[in-house]
């Protein structure tokens, strides 16, 4: 995908002629359209991903001027505005008075371990919510997947039901948002969770059909965990992968690299899965998204350790089975 990219970008930033600028552009559009097997339902609908989609170019190429260890992309995402993204792909910006807490002090070393729970075969593979901010309902998901796993109680191949969540919990508002340490809590007190195959995954609002299911897997406890990186890093190494939330609204372009604090607020507004980290490169957090394998480094984003990058340390909890 990364060099897909770079080459669409490259034959639309060099100059032509305006007419040749926009067939070359054009051009470029339908090669991502198709890589993406993406479809448009008139020509208008395509007309309007297309200006999107230049829009995203530009943006891309002036992002790119800027040298930081992040690289930018025409993601999956290239077809919609700023606004777009946020509207259908992300929650409802939350707001629950959380304030960042602790920024690193420069003088504090950085842990040395290397920590991976996916090399450790303790998650289940990278999802896609699709265009419905029910994250919230995936890092819950996956959390108690992972929780399970660790205990053997669940294989990997066994997915169990956001969409159960998003029918049933109404402690959250479906593909609105909702936070991912309720929807745990709702599911410990319904006596698990459905199994994927079971109740599947739709995408979109739907009546609760939880009698229908069969329950996959169920967890005890719902454990939360304080607000600074040092203590998540103890979560994450001696327990296992952790529900976090963020503010992934600039995420839109991301392609590969370390996401920096400096490129996003701490407005919540997404919520993912914490599964590694790394000291290399000045140290980063190894995040499972839930936008597909298409996106990122194979459905995974790395953001930078020690500054609450996009309030990584807003709300995280793990759960126990």
């Amino acid at each position: 995908m990364l060099l897909f990219s770079f080459f669409a970008l490259a034959s639309c930033i060099h100059f032509t002629p305006p007419q040749g600028r926009e067939a070359i552009t054009m051009r470029s559009f339908d090669s991502w359209a198709q890589f993406f097997n993406k479809t448009y339902q008139n020509k208008d609908h395509k007309r309007a991903a297309y200006i999107n989609y230049v829009n995203s170019v530009g943006r891309v190429a002036q992002k790119s001027k800027v040298q930081t260890p992040t690289v930018w992309g025409l993601t999956k995402f290239a077809d919609l505005s700023p606004k777009q993204f946020k509207e259908t792909i992300l929650m409802k910006t939350l707001h629950e008075n959380y304030q960042s807490t602790q920024k690193r002090d420069v003088a504090q070393s950085n842990p040395t371990q290397a920590i991976d729970w996916v090399a450790k075969g303790a998650t289940t593979p990278v999802k896609n919510q699709l265009q419905c901010g029910s994250c919230w309902t995936f890092s819950a998901t996956e959390t108690i997947e992972s929780a399970n796993i660790i205990a053997g109680k669940i294989s990997t191949s066994k997915w169990l039901a956001p969409q159960e969540i998003v029918d049933c919990d109404e402690g959250g508002s479906g593909c609105s948002g909702g936070w991912p340490s309720q929807a745990m809590s709702w599911a410990k007190q319904q006596g698990g969770l459905d199994t994927e195959s079971s109740y599947p995954y739709t995408g979109q609002d739907g009546t609760c059909a939880s009698s229908q299911g069969t329950v996959g897997a169920t967890i005890s406890s719902v454990v939360p965990v304080a607000q600074d990186e040092p203590t998540m890093y103890n979560a994450l190494k001696n327990n296992m992968p952790l529900s976090i939330c963020a503010d992934a609204s600039n995420w839109q372009d991301y392609s590969s690299g370390i996401f920096t604090a400096n490129q996003c607020t701490t407005n919540i507004d997404h919520a993912i899965q914490l599964t590694g980290y790394s000291p290399s490169q000045g140290a980063y957090w190894i995040v499972r998204n839930s936008w597909g394998a298409n996106w990122g480094q194979n459905g995974f984003i790395w953001l930078q350790y020690g500054q609450d990058t996009c309030g990584i340390t807003s709300y995280v909890a793990y759960a126990t089975v």
